[in-house]
């Protein structure tokens, strides 16, 4: 008899950690609380490709989260925060260990006192933006069409319109990998360009934004204009965003656009005839065609403008 080889090892000790988690966080969570194996990742992504998640979990508070990152710990397996599934990438084999979700109530709420919103990680940005307008708000606009949640927005310092997240960002609220919760003001936290560092090694529970107050129809008039102009120059098909970072010299839609890669497609993942930064599914795409893709569009940026994409869709998972 052969000897199992190190890939299917590899794969019965996934498959006994799997089990071992989930057997913990039944006994830790309670019976309400979202918690499934092989959990299909696609359906959550804004792009619709990816594989399925070992173990996917929504806790319903800050102290079920506790223990969810606290088995993981114990058992050393990975996790990983998905939010709306925007501006990411999941391989088709999926995300091994458990992928965590903050959908539930208790983080998506948005309570507002005076010029400032209380907005926890799972609050949807759109819903940030209209609760603004309610409340006769402005500034917030930009928020309206990116369809993404509070936590990743702060996580990439998400943008739109000329705004930024950290832009209107006051104070934000985070809890680290061993489960403590800390509370930084907004001008002590490093950003860059899509991005914020403290979040790629922390999780953001929620965050206080700041409006400033202004008429309800100027408010009106804003998003309006925003959301005309983003239909007028975005797909409506599914896509993960804008694929790449823009490389300095020139945006980088418009350089693939000049390179002549509009339509261009790989199975069923094509560039975008409305925006060359975007790559959609245009049926049945897999993850597989989607990277595929990102490479040609890459190597064409080298020969032909000696330019180096860097991608700015988070990508994550196993072939």
């Amino acid at each position: 008899m052969n000897p199992p080889s190190s890939a299917s090892v590899m794969t019965e000790d996934r498959h006994s950690m799997k089990v071992q988690l989930l057997a913990e966080l039944k006994t830790k969570l309670p019976a309400s609380t979202v918690l499934r194996a092989d959990e299909p990742l696609a359906k959550r992504t804004t792009l619709r490709v990816g594989g399925s998640a070992d173990v996917y979990v929504e806790p319903a508070t800050e102290a079920e989260l506790v223990q969810v990152l606290q088995s993981s710990n114990r058992l050393n397996l990975p996790f990983f925060i998905l939010g709306r599934g925007s501006n990411l990438l999941i391989r088709d084999g999926g995300i091994r260990g458990v992928v965590i979700c903050l959908s539930h109530p208790h983080f998506s709420k948005v309570e507002i006192s005076g010029y400032r919103m209380h907005c926890g990680a799972g609050a949807k940005l759109k819903q940030v933006s209209t609760d603004a307008k309610r409340q006769q708000l402005t500034g917030l606009e930009f928020l309206e069409g990116i369809p993404g949640t509070v936590g990743g927005a702060l996580h990439m310092n998400a943008g739109a319109m000329g705004g930024w997240m950290f832009d209107v960002v006051e104070s934000i609220r985070y809890m680290d990998y061993m489960g403590e919760i800390h509370e930084a003001e907004a001008t002590s936290v490093k950003v860059e360009y899509r991005s914020c560092p403290l979040l790629k090694t922390n999780i953001a529970l929620g965050a206080v934004l700041k409006g400033h107050p202004a008429a309800r129809e100027v408010v009106e008039k804003r998003m309006k204009a925003f959301s005309q102009k983003r239909w007028d120059s975005q797909p409506a098909a599914p896509s993960a965003g804008c694929i790449f970072k823009n490389p300095g010299t020139v945006p980088a839609g418009k350089l693939i656009e000049e390179l002549g890669l509009k339509g261009t497609r790989v199975g069923d993942a094509m560039v975008s005839q409305e925006h060359g930064n975007f790559i959609i599914n245009d049926g049945q795409a897999t993850a597989k065609d989607v990277l595929a893709l990102i490479e040609i569009i890459r190597q064409r940026a080298r020969d032909g403008r000696s330019l180096e994409l860097q991608t700015e869709v988070e990508i994550v998972g196993e072939e």
